[in-house]
Parts: structure tokens; C-alpha cells; sequence
């Protein structure tokens, strides 16, 4: 078991996401940065899609009941394993009894703690990713609090090992939306040269951005459409949403772009008051950047299977 003694902000259980099931309006959920969860399962030797406890900011504490091999990725925190200091994206083992304490994250928004072999719990709808407004999945589907006890799945004691960090960036890589041509020049030209910054409102729904208005060239009715993790809906107020990983299953507002999928989770460790800027690239581009995630999360697998 994992016992929790401390969250100051939102803990919950989240792996991949659940797949296939929109259409008949279930959520994706999932990981904000689903890149880091792979990143930190393949170094503790689970599967991409095993589940971990997704930390916003800091302000977890945890014991380990068990001796468990772990590690933090995502964001990078003031952390500590006992009296001693730890990093993001190395790899450590807790010993029975020790308390592992996430003080705060230095960098970025969304951390991921993963243990070798997973937590052990139940999958709903394919997933154990916890569906926060629907109230299902991950652990009796709601936000993790202080006495929670997580079961742990079985996992080996692994020797230290780390790799770098994912770096962080203000720049997101986006392909235009099919309502592209529905916006104004001078809006088109906003959204590609203009800062936008990230208003405190978001969450885990959605990401709403502060900048120059977004105008369409005339008034546009719509009928609810389908819309997805990445997708950047623009309201009559003319400030962008992204929409994230619990975003809704339908929109009616005009699309005038959406994330690379490659890059969902730089957009979600942009700090709330932090300036992004968008790049416009084409489909193709897009596939590439995901195809140059997976070489990276080889590499990793690589590595970790190096040192056992």
C-alpha cells in the first residue's frame, strides 16, 4: 500500500485515458501530459499505460508501506524521499516506512508519480483514469485525500537511473481548424504572432487564454459538433479555449485551430499567468512530432532496461 498523508491541491489516478467511447459521451480523461506519464512508467519498467497519481503543482505527501521503486516526472519539484533531496525524472526506491514529500513544483503544472507495478485498481470503461466531474474510475472516483491507501501492483526493486527532463515551452505547435477561414485576417494574424496568456480559470477542462480578440468575419451559427483534447474553440467574447484532457464530448463555438497531439503536454505545464505563443504546421508536421515522442520514450525503455 501507498497511504496518503497530505494534498494541498489536486492528487487523482490517471493513466492514457479511455478510447473509443465519445461518441457516446464519455470523456477521454487521461493524463494533461500524457508524454511525461510514458516517460515515467517505462522508468520504473511498467507498461505506458499503467496508472499513476497525477499531482498538480505540489503539496503531496505519501508513505510507502512497502519497499517500492518510484519516480516523479512532468513537472520538476523541491522534493524529498525521507531527510534526502530527490529529483524529477530519476529513479529511486522508497524503503518501508519512508514518506516521500512533494513540496512544490519548481517548473511546470502537472507531476507524475509512478511506482513499479503500477497501482492495483480497477479498470472502468477500459481505463483507470479517474473521471472527476462524472465521479468514476480511478480511485472510488474522486480526487485523492489524506488517508487514502492506495494498493500497490507488482513491481521490482530497480538501482537508481535518470534521464533529462522534458523541456519546457512557451511555444505550441498547432494545425488550423476546419473554421479557420471563418475568422478575420487580423485574427488569424493575432493568433500566430500575439503572446496569450493563461488565465487562473483553467483546469483540467479547459485552458482559457487572455489576449488580442479573435473576430469572425460575420456572425456563424453552429450546430454542437464533436470537439477533443487539443481542440481550440473561440467564444463570442473572441478569447481562445483549449480544451483539455476532461473536456466535454461536443461544442458549438467555431474551432479556429487544434494542438499537435505532440504537444498537449507542453501546453499543460504552461504555468497559469505564463505567455504562450502558437505556430501554425500542417498535418504532416504534427504526425512527425508524435513519431519523434515515440523514438524518445524508446530511448527511455532503452535505458531503463540497461540498468536493472
Amino acid at each position: 500500500m501507498m497511504k496518503v498523508v497530505q494534498v494541498q491541491a489536486l492528487a487523482s489516478v490517471q493513466d492514457l485515458g479511455r478510447f473509443g467511447l465519445r461518441g457516446y459521451g464519455v470523456g477521454h480523461c487521461g493524463a494533461m501530459d500524457s508524454l511525461a506519464l510514458q516517460a515515467g512508467n517505462l522508468l520504473v519498467g511498467n507498461e505506458q499505460n499503467s496508472p499513476a497519481v497525477e499531482i498538480v503543482l505540489g503539496g503531496l505527501t505519501v508513505v510507502f508501506e512497502r519497499d517500492t521503486t518510484f519516480c516523479l516526472t512532468g513537472a520538476l519539484y523541491e522534493a524529498y524521499l525521507g531527510e534526502e533531496r530527490i529529483h524529477s525524472y530519476w529513479r529511486y526506491t522508497a524503503r518501508k516506512g519512508q514518506t516521500l514529500q512533494l513540496v512544490r513544483a519548481v517548473q511546470g503544472m502537472y507531476g507524475y508519480l509512478c511506482v513499479a507495478g503500477g497501482f492495483d485498481l480497477p479498470k472502468t470503461l477500459g481505463s483507470c483514469s479517474t473521471d472527476l466531474r462524472a465521479k468514476f474510475g480511478g480511485f472510488e472516483g474522486r480526487a485523492l485525500q489524506a488517508g487514502d491507501q492506495l494498493p500497490l501492483g507488482e513491481g521490482d526493486i530497480l538501482p537508481s537511473v535518470g534521464i533529462a527532463h522534458i523541456p519546457f515551452q512557451s511555444k505550441i505547435r498547432v494545425v488550423p481548424s476546419s473554421e479557420f477561414d471563418a475568422f478575420t485576417d487580423e485574427a488569424k494574424t493575432a493568433f500566430f504572432t500575439r503572446p496569450y496568456t493563461l488565465s487562473s480559470s483553467s483546469n483540467r477542462m479547459g485552458y482559457r487564454l487572455t489576449g488580442e480578440a479573435l473576430n469572425l468575419t460575420q456572425p456563424l451559427e453552429m450546430l454542437s459538433h464533436a470537439v477533443q483534447f487539443g481542440t481550440v474553440q473561440v467564444p463570442p467574447n473572441g478569447q481562445p479555449i483549449v480544451l483539455m484532457a476532461d473536456t466535454q464530448t461536443t461544442g458549438g463555438y467555431p474551432k479556429i485551430a487544434t494542438v499537435a497531439y505532440a504537444d498537449l503536454g507542453r501546453l499543460a505545464q504552461t504555468r497559469l499567468g505564463s505567455q504562450i505563443y502558437f505556430e501554425p504546421i500542417t498535418a504532416e508536421q504534427a504526425v512527425r512530432l508524435q513519431q519523434k515522442n515515440a523514438i524518445y520514450l524508446h530511448q527511455i525503455q532503452r535505458i531503463a532496461n540497461d540498468v536493472r
